[in-house]
């Protein structure tokens, strides 16, 4: 064969510059497939029916109470009818709403404090240590999440009732404070992403096992602190049938026992009842729905940088 043939069947073999495999392709657009579209319009479905109620709630305390029946349901209003609202609101019952905000920032924190200090050590002692009864206290956590918070609600009554402490805050923070899905997250945690080789380092250097938790563990562990906060705060905060059972005195509700008294005197939402010394009406309703949801969407702004943080933390196990 001669040099020339193969020199020939050589450029013939190889592959296209890649200047002319850019040209050749510069054409080519990216279709979406029908499966996509579908999803994709499913997607956007799902979100307008999630967003339409939130924007509502947003637009009604601004109307009055026959726009609310009468307008267009996403109107906007005014704002003299939004600061009209809010007197109205806050008026009630000589401004025993602010009273009702403190008592839920009470309630929430302090069940929040105790609930992740209980449930982070609960969790690191299951994770990494091995003691008679284990299986068992994680086998009745686990039960305890899908029990429903409405059963356990009468025997925790009958039990405060005993020790004298209904219709104090004790008795709203002391049975929220027991949250198994945190100890159960905490043991998710600490046993896919707290490194076996970490804890025995430490102990090799004479570190005791909460001189551990304390140096090493938790240092590791914001994510899940973040993320336990969260979900205990969210929790206590719209906690409504335990304080419901628990307080009887007006002035110890929480935000969402206390807004529900008021609706459930209000006459524009129960006729049968009635007239009212201060006329709540629909707007104070959603004025007062829209309390209780915007601490929740403020400490979810704030701590959404934990909260995906934790969520991945432990979906690996190295």
């Amino acid at each position: 064969m001669s040099s020339h043939s193969l020199a020939t069947r050589t450029e013939k073999t190889e592959p296209a510059p890649a200047r002319t495999r850019r040209t050749r392709n510069r054409g080519w657009k990216p279709r979406l497939a029908p499966l996509s579209i579908l999803r994709l319009l499913i997607l956007f479905g799902f979100g307008i029916f999630c967003l339409v109620p939130l924007i509502w709630l947003l637009l009604t305390p601004t109307k009055t109470d026959a726009a609310i029946l009468g307008d267009f349901p996403l109107s906007f209003g005014t704002f003299d009818r939004l600061a009209a609202a809010w007197q109205h609101l806050t008026a009630y019952s000589g401004g025993i709403l602010f009273k009702w905000m403190l008592n839920s920032v009470y309630y929430s924190a302090g069940s929040l404090v105790i609930t992740i200090v209980t449930g982070l050590l609960a969790g690191y002692a299951m994770a990494t240590m091995r003691f008679p009864g284990r299986k068992t206290i994680l086998t009745l956590t686990l039960l305890s999440m899908v029990m429903p918070a409405t059963v356990t609600v009468l025997p925790l009554f009958l039990e405060i009732n005993a020790v004298g402490l209904t219709n104090t805050a004790a008795s709203v923070i002391l049975p929220a404070s027991f949250f198994p899905f945190g100890v159960y997250l905490a043991f998710v945690y600490f046993s896919t992403s707290v490194p076996k080789e970490l804890l025995e380092a430490a102990r090799l250097d004479g570190c005791s096992e909460f001189r551990a938790f304390i140096s090493v563990v938790l240092p590791i562990a914001k994510p899940l602190i973040g993320l336990l906060a969260f979900f205990s705060f969210v929790a206590n905060w719209n906690n409504y049938f335990l304080p419901y059972v628990m307080l009887s005195d007006q002035d110890a509700y929480n935000l969402p026992v206390g807004l529900g008294a008021l609706m459930a005197g209000s006459p524009a939402l129960h006729p049968e009842r009635g007239g009212s010394f201060l006329p709540i009406t629909r707007p104070e309703v959603a004025l007062a729905g829209l309390i209780v949801v915007i601490p929740i969407a403020l400490l979810f702004l704030i701590f959404q940088r934990y909260l995906v943080r934790g969520i991945l933390s432990g979906s690996v196990k190295s």
